[in-house]
């Protein structure tokens, strides 16, 4: 792992009761983090289109003891596709997700549908190609283009945190 999820969400300031919905969950390792931030009443929406991932990250939890955790398949290029209510959650994380998508544009947009008035996004991407690690040089999403993307589906940029060696970190906020 090239970056920490623990230590990046703390960056987001989750507290006890927040809702807080993963984006693109994977293995689930912001999920962990973000239920263990949110604790005891708060609730984490693992998302994610990849079902075997989802079952490895629920048993994980198990393993933890960690009950705050709800696992959604849903595909986050369609807007409503992460089947959680509109205005419901206070804080989205997104993170390794953008390379991966063809429609990076509607996943801005589902983040925004679901996250309360000036909720946070907080976004976690590649900052290059690093030979074998990292995504193939032509699907780096570079930071100045996942800003512009947030400017134009009514985000505000909050401010930036150094996300690890090979990453960038922003956080934004519903306008």
């Amino acid at each position: 792992m090239f970056s920490n999820p623990e230590r990046n969400v703390e960056e987001a300031g989750l507290s006890d009761g927040n809702i807080v919905a993963d984006l693109g969950a994977g293995s689930g390792f912001y999920s962990l983090a973000a239920a263990k931030a949110v604790a005891p009443t708060g609730k984490v929406y693992a998302v994610d289109v990849q079902r075997d991932l989802l079952d490895r990250l629920k048993k994980e939890a198990q393993r933890q003891h960690i009950r705050n955790i709800d696992v959604i398949a849903g595909d986050l290029e369609k807007l409503g596709g992460s089947k959680i209510r509109d205005v419901s959650v206070d804080a989205c994380i997104a993170s390794n997700i953008l390379f991966m998508l063809e429609d990076k544009k509607t996943f801005f947009l589902e983040a925004k549908r679901i996250l309360k008035q000036k909720g946070k996004f907080m976004l976690i991407e590649w900052s290059g190609s690093f030979g074998q690690i990292g995504p193939h040089p032509g699907h780096v999403v570079y930071k100045d283009d996942a800003m512009k993307l947030a400017h134009e589906t009514g985000f505000a940029f909050d401010r930036e945190f150094t996300a690890g060696a090979h990453h960038y970190g922003m956080i934004f906020r519903k306008q």
